[in-house]
This record gives structure tokens, C-alpha cells and sequence, in this order.
């Protein structure tokens, strides 16, 4: 579901192109920037790709094939015939036919490879063809096709056990920040129920294309989450020889989410193609009176929103608009709300109730971007085959408004709107937006995250405003016309109002951040304006016709599902040569993307203030431990098709780092150390081990085998604390002293009771506890064991919070965040207490100006770090992840590092210095600074 997001200041669930996906991995994987042009093309027209012998770009070319023959035929017949040219052997064999787009004497086929038989995420090749007086020739080819590929196509771990895996991390995912009372409601009720909230579905095998490929299973989780209820739609991969969830990222593609996808109009909708249309009317937003398509439903004696006249040319196609007011986005989000009918009125005259929902300027809107596609582009619809296609306009969220709209592949929703947003499809760039997700699905299928998302994102900008002011008549030099979403809002200015300005002036070097997958999908948002800024200045340059022609070929005959902004450059410029641009067009083209720092290369502009102790990690969300003046971390290799290692190395950065885990094919993660021992968790076919070595070095020891999953790995002097995660969401925290074979829990193990988010510090175990309260409801509160006693306190309340994240302990203080208030945009405040439980308050209190949003934690004994956002009106470098150090009393904050990028995974490693994961150069460094920065901006 392709989503267009609404400033907001609230936090982000921590939910690249895949030059991303092949340059990084984990749970969380981070942005990894496009590969660069290797070098410019040569004369001949064929532009190499990297980690690849096929080119990424043949033009210029003229060269026969069988006319007679069918596209995909001719098509894999000449990649057969200049095999020297393309490398692939076997095209009959490896690449299977996705589409044919036939038009004016232009043949585009896109071809999908595939490894041995299974297919390659993201391996799409692109040829094109002409023919004219019985001569076909081809003019030309792009993509990615991998030529290293030689993994082995036999899993070791079955389908059942992908599954569960992918279940349960997504339910870590889903939870581990935080314990809320909300997770009450996974202690009640049967286990059955509770096992519904989620559920995994097979999608197959499908080889990643990182290094000699990666095995792995891919499965839909989709549900709810089982402590807010929210819908979630994850895309995830398990690796088939060990297991690990290897890539996840939303398909949701918004804060709130999807259910069960493949959902259609009931049949009652398809037969209604039988009635005649008719010329109605009605009145948008903003008070203008427009011209409707509808027609007379017979059997409900109204007029409804289906429009039959602009899909009458051979086609069965219709627009469709459904009133689905007071639904929850979750019946709408990839499925079909039962019971909704078309928008329905007693005359062809919609009125103010048609109105106020959204529902006239969703049909209006929708006609005008089919209507701009069909002249402009010669496209018949989304599909660019006719199809029907739907937009449903009320949609709530949990009973309230709900602000967004999104495109779930096979269909537009809309929000309510609220107080201060208009519903939804109140702006013609919005719903040209969202219905361009879907042409864009339809073509170049662009990976949604990462750089290929924010391509995918870019373009939608770009058409959705293209049409906006074509409709308006606004002139390009209009400084308001690069805005999207401008009148949304019913009391602010446009200006003020807008989601997003094509005229920014955002670029790679000022703007690029880097992210991991859980924060805005790998900057699909993020980054979206740096592109689509290039793409509205080439508009504002070179005219809107030619600009329009040439992005609209680069997207449907160029571009392959995992270009980021260098490939994407270059399937501009070359769609610009094969319509005709002239020598000074194609100056302008080149010059809209250098002033957007999108030039070969320019991922080595991206600067740090930091450290750097190990480079290019590949990985995230896999944690970094600190302890005795030493770190850990998980890493793989440099394309990240590697299981990942555990290494560690001095705090100080001297030295080299050691690998500590074996080299046995299953992924090592979470690791935590004292300065003596590290300890880590290794995921194997079958179950995941608990592990620990000496950094002295020595025999690696098995503490413990589970078949559930864990997380929160820390160790202090033998004793090893985690956090048990199971298929229902029950959470609780064990350890494990030497020598035992079973871990202890410290709340016992009791359904009714749920801990998390542990920590350790000289004996004793903090955590935060949900537990029955007298009144029969249930409470939070943050609790330390002591090790030697058995014996467990309770820290003194404050209030009564409904949130608790990471707990701290060092040897004078127990330290946890807190969320207490409801109506705030996610701040927490920052809780300190004396071990014995006395003592508490705030060293950073939630309600004060310039309360964090934090949703990470870290101690020494003089200092707490903190991963937190500020709230910002949209996504900026602010919004992001950043560390932020406080001493123990709250008197002083600073932030840690200046660095533009995302900021993971803390590590207390001494008084005031910290390690941890950065993500600003768009790869994942493992970095550290031995005293904060102090003020940015």
C-alpha cells in the first residue's frame, strides 16, 4: 500500500533502493544509497552495472529480430543472440515474462530472472523493440539481471518454521520498545484469540541478490498489533538455511495498516455495468460546482458514483466511488470492507452530504488523472489495460478521524479528514498521487523502501502535482505550485498547510538521510523530494509536455523495481535522448539533477563527527553491547549476503576486532559483554542457542537452547538476562547464573504478569512489570531483582503511567522512560529511583518544553543516553533517531553526536562515552564518541 503521509509530530514505529536491500541486512536494514554509475558510458552505448556483467543500460541501438515472433520470444532471442554483450546464457531458461506494453510501433517487455527456477527479488530486465514496415529491431535494454548468483536452491529450513520466525518478529518488532497497559489485553482471553492477533502466510521461496544470493522464504504477516490493535502488514524474509529474518519492511506503507489483502467489489458492482451512465454534478471542497459521471441504479432508484463513460472505448472498465464513512482503516486497508455501496444521491445533483464526505472530489479528481494519462501517455488506466479501478472516501481510524490516504494495490482510500484536514481527496495532487502508486505498481514496480521507495514516492509527486496544475492552469513559475497538499487544510495557508514542496531545494548533500527500514520504510518520504525536486525543475526548465513525456518513458520502459537516484538519473537521460531532446534539453536534464546532488558518487560526500570503530556492518536491529572497555556488535559481510558474526573490539579503538562466533551458517545477534565474556544468540534451522566465549579467547559454551524468541541480551559476571518472546505476545525476562541448564524468570514465568526490557548492573536485574493491580485492572511499574537475595522491589509510582520503555541500572540508580499522558505527541519522560525502590522522579519530565520522545536507553555511573526524536512538523533531520546525554540528575543535555543520519542501538561504554549503530552515510558504522558534541544546528 503506497501511502501519502500528513505531517505529524507524534513518534515512529521503529517500520534502501535496493541497492539497500543488497547492501545491508537485518530486521532493521539501513538505507544504503544506489550503487553509483561506475564510470561514464562508452561510445557504445552500454553503461555497466556493479555486482553485475549484464549492463544496467544499453542504448542506441538497432539491431534485428523476428518480427513475427511473440515479444517476450523476440525479446530473450536477442539477449541470446549478444550473449558476449549481456552474459545471461540462458534467457529462455532464466527469464520469465512479466509484461508486454505495446504502443505506437513500441514494444516494452520486462522480463523477471530466475535463479535455478525460484525467482530473484528484484531481477528485472527491460528490452525494448520497434517495428515499423514488417521490421522489428531493438532499441535498447536496462535492468538488473545478476550474474554472480550461484546459491544453492534446496532449503534447510522448512516452510512452518519460516513462518513462525517471521511471526514472532514481527511481534518483537511490534513490542519491544515499550510495555504498555495496553498488553494487558494479551493476558486475557483464550490463547486461541490471542494467537489470531498474528498470522504468517508462505509466499514462496525467492533468492535475494546479495553477493552469490541468499535463500530465503518470503511471508506475508498480517493482523493486528496485539497491544494497540493497529493493522500490520509486514513483507518478511527468512533465510532458508538458518532461519533469521534476513529483510522485513512494511507493505503498509503508513502509520496505520492493513489487513487481509485480495479483497474485492462485491459482484453486484461488476453486474451494475449494464446501466447506462448519465451527466450529474456536484460541489467540491473548496465550492466549486463540477460536472460527474454517474448512473441510475435501477434496483436502489439513485444515482450512484460509477463512471461507465470514460472506459466506454472497448473497455469494461469503470471508476467506481464507495462510501465507506465511519469504516476502520483496517476493513479498508488491502481488503474490501463489507456491506459498503457506491456513493449513492436521489437526483444526478450530488449534494452537500456527498460533499462534506469527500466523495465528489474523490470522483472528480479521479476522472481527471484518468483523463491526463489516457491523453498524455496513451495509458488506459491504472493497469494501463482498462481496468477497473476504486476509491472508497470516509475511512476512520479506531472510531476517530483518520488523516492519510494510500493506494493498497488495487485500490484508493481516503481519510475522513478532522477539524484541521479536509477529508482526504480534497486535493487533486493527492488523489493523482495515490492513483499514480498505481501506475507506478503497474511498470517499474519500484521496491517501496529505501531509494527505489523514494523514486517510487518522487514519482508520485511528480504526476500527482503535474495534473494538479494542469487542472488549475497554474503556471510552472507559480511558487506555490511544487506544493503537495496545500488545500487540505479548512484555517491554514497553503503554504503552511502542505505535505510536501517539489521546490525545496532538497539535495544529497545537505538533505540524504540515512535511515534504517524501520523508520519511514528506509526514508521513502525522507528523501522523496531530493528526486522528485530534480524531476519539477527539469519541468519548470525544458516545459511540462516534453518533461511529462520523458519521466513517464523513463518510468515505464526504463526503470526496474530496485533503481535508486543514480539509476534513476540515468533512465531520465536516456528516455530524454530516445524522444528527441536536443543537446540543450539534455543539459537542462543533467544540470535539474546536479543541483539536487544527484551525480556519480555522491554518496562519498556524506560526512560524520564521530569514530568510526567498524565499518559497514550490513546490519541493524541486531543490537550493540559495551562493558569492562570493550564493544560487540553483529556484522556481515560487505554485500551482506553473509550470515551475520559477532566481533568485538577495544572501546578505545586500538587494535583489531576479533570475530568471537563460529562460522557455522547460522545468524549471530544480540550480543552484550562485560569486558571478559560476550554472549550473543545464534539462530539456527531448527532453534536458537544462547552462546558465550571469552575475549580472552576459548571454547564457545552453550548456556541455552530455546524455541521461542528473545531479545535484550545483557551479562554481567556469568550471569546472562533476556527478554522470551512467544507467538502470542507474552513477554518476560530470564537469566541465566553458570552452571544453570534452565533460565529462572523473574516473575516466575506467570501468564498474568509480564515483564520486559531488562538491564543489569552489579547483582541486580531492573525491568518494567505489568502486573494485576487490586482493582482488577492492571498496572505498570519498573522492578529490580536482586540476584543474591531472590527478592524483588518495586519502584515508588509516579502517576500512573501507560507506557514503560528501557530500564538503566547502575550501582546508585535504577533509571526507566515513562509515558503517562495520552494526548502528547510521544514524549517520554525520563525516570530516575534509588535501588531500593525510593526516591523516584523525573530527571526529564514529559510535559516540559522540549521533552523527548525517546525510545532507547543507556547508563553509566555518571551519565544516561538516551535515542530519541524531537518533535518536528515533518521529516527532517530532527526527526530522526538521534543520542541525547543527560547527567544522572537531568541537570545538564547535550546531544551526543551532530551526525545527519539515524542514530541506533546506545551502548554505555564509560562515563560518557557511548557506541552505537549510525546510519548518515547511508551505510550502518558501528560509531562512538568519548564526550557529547554539545549543541547542534
Amino acid at each position: 500500500m503506497r501511502t501519502y503521509r500528513r505531517k505529524t509530530t507524534g513518534s515512529r514505529r521503529a517500520g534502501a533502493g535496493v541497492a539497500a536491500l543488497l547492501g545491508a541486512a537485518g530486521l532493521l536494514i539501513t538505507a544504503v544509497p544506489a550503487q553509483a554509475a561506475a564510470t561514464p558510458p562508452p561510445a557504445t552505448g552500454v553503461v555497466p552495472a556493479t555486482d553485475t556483467e549484464t549492463p544496467a543500460l544499453v542504448e542506441g541501438i538497432r539491431e534485428p529480430v523476428d518480427a513475427k515472433a511473440a515479444p517476450a520470444d523476440a525479446a530473450r532471442e536477442h539477449l541470446a543472440a549478444k550473449e558476449s554483450r549481456y552474459r545471461i546464457a540462458e534467457p529462455a531458461r532464466d527469464l520469465a515474462p512479466l509484461r508486454t506494453v505495446a504502443q505506437d510501433g513500441k514494444e516494452t517487455v520486462r522480463l523477471q530472472q530466475k535463479h535455478r527456477g525460484v525467482p530473484v527479488l528484484g531481477g528485472q530486465y527491460v528490452v525494448r523493440m520497434e517495428t515499423k514496415d514488417g521490421t522489428r529491431v531493438v532499441t535498447g535494454t536496462s535492468g538488473k539481471y545478476f550474474t554472480e548468483l550461484t546459491a544453492g536452491t534446496e532449503p534447510s529450513v522448512d516452510q512452518e518454521t519460516a513462518v513462525r520466525r517471521a511471526v514472532a518478529a514481527t511481534a518483537r518488532g511490534l513490542g519491544g520498545k515499550k510495555l504498555t497497559r495496553a498488553d494487558a489485553v494479551k493476558r486475557q482471553g483464550a490463547s486461541s484469540e490471542r494467537a489470531a492477533a498474528l498470522s504468517g502466510t508462505a509466499r514462496g521461496l525467492v533468492v535475494i541478490p546479495r553477493g552469490e544470493g541468499v535463500l530465503a522464504h518470503h511471508v506475508t504477516v498480517r493482523g493486528a498489533d496485539p497491544a494497540t490493535g493497529e493493522p500490520v502488514l509486514r513483507q518478511v524474509y527468512v533465510d532458508a538455511k538458518a532461519g533469521y529474518p534476513v529483510l522485513e519492511y512494511s507493505g503498509i506503507k503508513t502509520i496505520a495498516g492493513a489487513r487481509q489483502p485480495g479483497g474485492k467489489p462485491p459482484a453486484a458492482a461488476a453486474a451494475a455495468t449494464a446501466h447506462p451512465g448519465s451527466e450529474g454534478s456536484g460541489v467540491l471542497l473548496d465550492g466549486t460546482k463540477v460536472p460527474l459521471n454517474v448512473y441510475r441504479d435501477t434496483t436502489r432508484d439513485q444515482y450512484v458514483m460509477v463512471d461507465h463513460a470514460r472506459m466506454a472505448d472497448g473497455t469494461k472498465g469503470t471508476l467506481s466511488t464507495w462510501d465507506a464513512t465511519g469504516r476502520d482503516v483496517s476493513e479498508a486497508a488491502g481488503a474490501w470492507p463489507s456491506g459498503i455501496k457506491e456513493v449513492g444521491s436521489a437526483t444526478a445533483d450530488f449534494g452537500k452530504e456527498a460533499t462534506d464526505k469527500g466523495a465528489v472530489d474523490a470522483h472528480w479528481a479521479a476522472g481527471q488523472v484518468y483523463d491526463y494519462y489516457k491523453r498524455q501517455h496513451g495509458r488506459d488506466g491504472l493497469d494501463g489495460r482498462g481496468s477497473s479501478f476504486n476509491s472508497l472516501v470516509g475511512v476512520t481510524e479506531f472510531g476517530q478521524p483518520y488523516v492519510n490516504a494510500f493506494w493498497d494495490g488495487q485500490k484508493m482510500v481516503y481519510g475522513s479528514g478532522d477539524e484541521e484536514y479536509k477529508p482526504l481527496s480534497a486535493d487533486l495532487d493527492v488523489v493523482g498521487h495515490e492513483m499514480t502508486h498505481g501506475v507506478v505498481e503497474n511498470t517499474a514496480n519500484l521496491v517501496y523502501a529505501g531509494q527505489s521507495g523514494a523514486l517510487n514516492e518522487a514519482i508520485a509527486d511528480y504526476f500527482g502535482n503535474a495534473v494538479d496544475v494542469a487542472v488549475a492552469g497554474r503556471s510552472m513559475s507559480d511558487p506555490d505550485a511544487g506544493l503537495i497538499g496545500e488545500n487540505l487544510c479548512r484555517t491554514t495557508a497553503p503554504r503552511d498547510c502542505a505535505l510536501r514542496d517539489l521546490n525545496d531545494g532538497a539535495s544529497t548533500s545537505k538533505n540524504f538521510l540515512g535511515v534504517a527500514f524501520g523508520t519511514d520504510n528506509g526514508g521513502v518520504h525522507l528523501n522523496s523530494t531530493i528526486f522528485s525536486g530534480a524531476l519539477w525543475d527539469m519541468r519548470q526548465d525544458m516545459g511540462a509536455e516534453l518533461a511529462d513525456r520523458i519521466v513517464y518513458r523513463a518510468l515505464s520502459s526504463y526503470m526496474t523495481p530496485l533503481d535508486g537516484f543514480t539509476e534513476g538519473r540515468a533512465a531520465v537521460l536516456a528516455a530524454a535522448k530516445e524522444l528527441g531532446a536536443s543537446t540543450k534539453q539534455l543539459s537542462v536534464t543533467k544540470r535539474s539533477f546536479a543541483a539536487h546532488g544527484i551525480v556519480p558518487g555522491w554518496e562519498k560526500a556524506l560526512g560524520v563527527d564521530t569514530d568510526v570503530l567498524f565499518r559497514k556492518l550490513n546490519t541493524a536491529g541486531t543490537g550493540v553491547g559495551a562493558g569492562g572497555g570493550w564493544w560487540t556488535v553483529s556484522k556481515s559481510n560487505d554485500d551482506g549476503s553473509e550470515p551475520y558474526s559477532v566481533y568485538a573490539g577495544r572501546a578505545n579503538g586500538t587494535g583489531t576486532p576479533r570475530l568471537i562466533s563460529p562460522n557455522d551458517g547460522r545468524f549471530h545477534v544480540y550480543p552484550a559483554t562485560d569486558g571478559k565474556t560476550v554472549v550473543w544468540a545464534a539462530y539456527g534451522p531448527t532453534s536458537l542457542d544462547i552462546l558465550s566465549r571469552p575475549l580472552a579467547g576459548g571454547p564457545i559454551k552453550k548456556l541455552y537452547t530455546s524455541t521461542t524468541d528473545i531479545s535484550g541480551l545483557r551479562y554481567e559476571n556469568g550471569v546472562a538476562v533476556f527478554e522470551t518472546y512467544d507467538l502470542f505476545g507474552g513477554r518476560h525476562v530470564g537469566f541465566l547464573r553458570p552452571g544453570d541448564r534452565e533460565p529462572a524468570f523473574v516473575d516466575g514465568g506467570r501468564y498474568h504478569l509480564a515483564t520486559a526490557l531488562p538491564s543489569i548492573s552489579k547483582g541486580k536485574i531492573a525491568y518494567a512489570k505489568l502486573y494485576p493491580g487490586e482493582s482488577g485492572d492492571y498496572r505498570l511499574g519498573v522492578e529490580i531483582y536482586d540476584l543474591a537475595t531472590g527478592k524483588a522491589t518495586l519502584t515508588e509510582q509516579l502517576g500512573e503511567p501507560q507506557g514503560l520503555g528501557q530500564t538503566g541500572i547502575n550501582g546508585s540508580h535504577v533509571f526507566w522512560l515513562a509515558d503517562e499522558l495520552t494526548d502528547d505527541d510521544g514524549q517520554m519522560a525520563i525516570r530516575r529511583a534509588d535501588l531500593d525502590g525510593t526516591n523516584a522522579f523525573d530527571i526529564s519530565g514529559e510535559a516540559k518544553p522540549g521533552a523527548l520522545i525517546a525510545a532507547d536507553l543507556t547508563v553509566s555511573e555518571t551519565s544516561v543516553t538516551v535515542s530519541s526524536q524531537l518533535p518536528a512538523l515533518s521529516w527532517n533531520n530532527e526527526s530522526l533517531s538521534k543520542l541525547w546525554q543527560l547527567t544522572t540528575d537531568g541537570a545538564q543535555r547535550e546531544r551526543v553526536s551532530c551526525n545527519r543520519g539515524e542514530q541506533l542501538s546506545p551502548a554505555a561504554a564509560g562515563d560518557r562515552q557511548v557506541i552505537w549503530i549510525d546510519a548518515t552515510t547511508g551505510w550502518t558504522d558501528l560509531t562512538t564518541r568519548t564526550r557529547p558534541a554539545g549543541r547542534c544546528g
